[in-house]
């Protein structure tokens, strides 16, 4: 089934793995295990290759307990003769790509191959080839491929695919996660020779939050908006408060689970405002329709956890769309399961 992979890595000498502008622990953690992984494949074969890890916007520090992370470059590589995109089939979130012209063509006449596991369509204007799977994780993917195609498994790898998974499935406790997850955590430890006390000391050493940041998110708290009885929260976080903070922890992750916790709260949206007229939502929900409410808006993800892009749209509109369409997929979801 994953052959593909295998075949598109052949004949070729110089990749650039790609993650979309808004990285985080998962196509962090997927770009580099493939970095790792790559290598050692073909090393393995007595091949040569360059691998070069892109990503249009600089990685956040909160993301920086992956030891390798400096190893993502702003650079594009124009000289690859293949490019693998990682955790995204979007390409609305590829647009700070898309927006030139010559890295456009690149990925229009060079090979290009998509890893993803979300369950939104692939949207690729572009000629590609892809494995996507509704999957917890990129990670969990490329450890699918590992493990069907017996590729060499080393530390480095491991580590950073049990990285990426924790992230996307928030230590193992959304609904996404499977038994099957908890023993890939388990075989990537073992193969890794891995303490799980050891990454997680690590993760939580560069989690750790200064006291500027505990300060703004109580003021984020304080500006959690209810409606719907109390059944849907949103926060709206501007510009201003993106610039400032962003770099050191992104206010959506300081956020969006302490308003999801609220009791009553069955959908929570943390909305970003940007000068240019862009508005990102990250989604929330503890019934299964973050991937419909995002599709609203052109966006996608799984049953629980979603987000999209727009443009040209206020805080205040979205947040009244949200309130028009919210109710009815409530009580579709809580039918649906009723029924059960």
């Amino acid at each position: 089934m994953y052959k593909s992979f295998l075949k598109f890595l052949e004949n070729k000498s110089r990749i650039c793995i790609i993650q979309a502008e808004n990285p985080d622990g998962d196509s962090l953690g997927s770009a580099i295990a493939l970095d790792y992984l790559i290598e050692n494949y073909k090393t393995a074969k007595g091949e040569k290759i360059e691998l070069s890890l892109y990503c249009p916007v600089d990685i956040p520090k909160y993301l920086r307990y992956f030891s390798d992370w400096s190893r993502v470059e702003n650079e594009f590589d124009w000289k690859a003769d293949g490019y693998i995109i990682v955790d995204t089939a979007a390409e609305i979130l590829l647009s700070k790509i898309f927006e030139d012209s010559a890295k456009r063509n690149k990925l229009e006449t060079k090979p290009v191959f998509v890893l993803d596991h979300h369950e939104t369509e692939d949207d690729l204007s572009f000629p590609h080839e892809k494995l996507i799977e509704p999957l917890p994780a990129c990670c969990s993917l490329i450890y699918k491929i590992i493990k069907e195609e017996n590729l060499p498994l080393e530390e480095n790898t491991a580590k950073n695919l049990i990285y990426g998974i924790l992230s996307d499935t928030l230590g193992l406790t959304s609904a996404s996660v499977t038994p099957e997850t908890f023993r890939s955590i388990a075989d990537l430890l073992e193969k890794g020779n891995l303490e799980i006390s050891e990454l997680e000391e690590a993760r939580r050493e560069f989690m750790k939050k200064s006291p500027r940041i505990l300060d703004y998110k109580a003021d984020l708290i304080k500006r959690i908006e209810y409606s719907l009885d109390g059944s849907l929260a949103t926060i709206h976080i501007p510009w201003e408060d993106i610039a400032e903070y962003s770099d050191e922890y992104n206010p959506n992750v300081l956020i969006l689970e302490e308003m999801r916790l609220v009791e009553g709260v069955k959908v929570a949206v943390a909305i970003k405002t940007y000068p240019d007229g862009k508005l990102t939502g990250k989604i929330r929900t503890s019934v299964p329709i973050a991937d419909k409410i995002a599709g609203f808006y052109g966006g996608g993800g799984h049953l629980y956890a979603a987000g999209f892009r727009t443009y040209d749209i206020s805080y205040d509109d979205a947040v009244k769309d949200l309130v028009s369409i919210v109710p009815n997929l409530i009580a579709e979801a809580e039918s649906a399961e009723s029924e059960k």
